[in-house]
């Protein structure tokens, strides 16, 4: 039957992220699951608090879910995605076989990019978001590297719930600051890892994902000229790099 590969995207993406990825991955042994973070693209459930503990919560639910069917999960994660895999696989590694991470991870000295800081700022994050039109999400997203189809297809999910879940996950980050247990659990991550980066990631410099790498002793796939959304600019070599990743720990 093979395992559950679990995908998880980040902010403002959707699951159509993931799209170009997937199809360079070709057919796998297992199930695919890209769910969509509660509230990104459906309305989230009635009192979802948006947190970064509840939506590790809801990410340890498909873990658990995928678990009792296949046994052991592959996660891969891009940007928020990626901390919310590593926050799980900290929490549950019984339940992980391996884990991937894309342009995020959970460092004690990163202090959050420009556009998280307004965001995490009461006032200030509500304006950025009231000024902050689709076509406008759109323009930039692709600018940034984002394929422009997915980019608009991302900024029809621009509701204003989805604005509010987004400044309440940054708060509660404190824009993206992690300290005491979530960094502390980390020793409890399962080995097998991988980190996948953009070289021009203007968001998270290069340097953090070479110190989360010799920090964590796992190895660092680094795409020369990519930028943040390398997991989309670069499918066909990074899916190669992942195939070969997982080869290297069978089920």
């Amino acid at each position: 039957m093979g395992t559950t590969k679990i995908f998880v995207h980040g902010v403002p993406d959707t699951p159509a992220i993931w799209g170009p990825l997937i199809a360079a991955l070709g057919e796998l042994d297992g199930r695919v699951h890209c769910p969509a973070l509660p509230g990104f693209v459906d309305a989230a459930p009635e009192g979802f608090p948006a947190t970064k503990e509840a939506y590790t919560d809801w990410l340890i639910e498909q873990i658990r879910a995928a678990h009792a069917v296949t046994g052991p999960v592959d996660l891969v994660g891009h940007d928020w995605g990626a901390i919310f895999v590593l926050r799980a696989a900290s929490l549950v590694p019984e339940l992980v076989r391996s884990w991937i991470v894309s342009d995020a991870m959970i460092d004690p000295d990163y202090r959050g990019h420009p556009i998280a800081r307004k965001w995490n700022t009461p006032l200030v994050g509500e304006l950025v978001m009231a000024l902050a039109r689709p076509q406008a999400l759109a323009k930039g997203l692709a600018e940034a590297g984002m394929p422009e189809d997915i980019a608009a297809h991302d900024a029809e999910t621009w509701t204003r719930a989805k604005r509010r879940a987004i400044l309440k996950l940054y708060r509660s980050a404190d824009g993206l600051r992690f300290t005491g247990d979530w960094l502390e659990r980390l020793a409890d991550m399962p080995k097998h890892g991988l980190v996948v980066w953009g070289e021009n990631d203007p968001y998270v410099e290069l340097h953090f994902a070479e110190a989360f790498s010799e920090r964590w002793s796992v190895p660092l796939h680094l795409e020369r000229g990519a930028g943040h959304w390398a997991i989309a600019e670069r499918a066909d070599s990074i899916a190669a790099r992942i195939k070969a990743f997982w080869a290297d720990n069978p089920v």
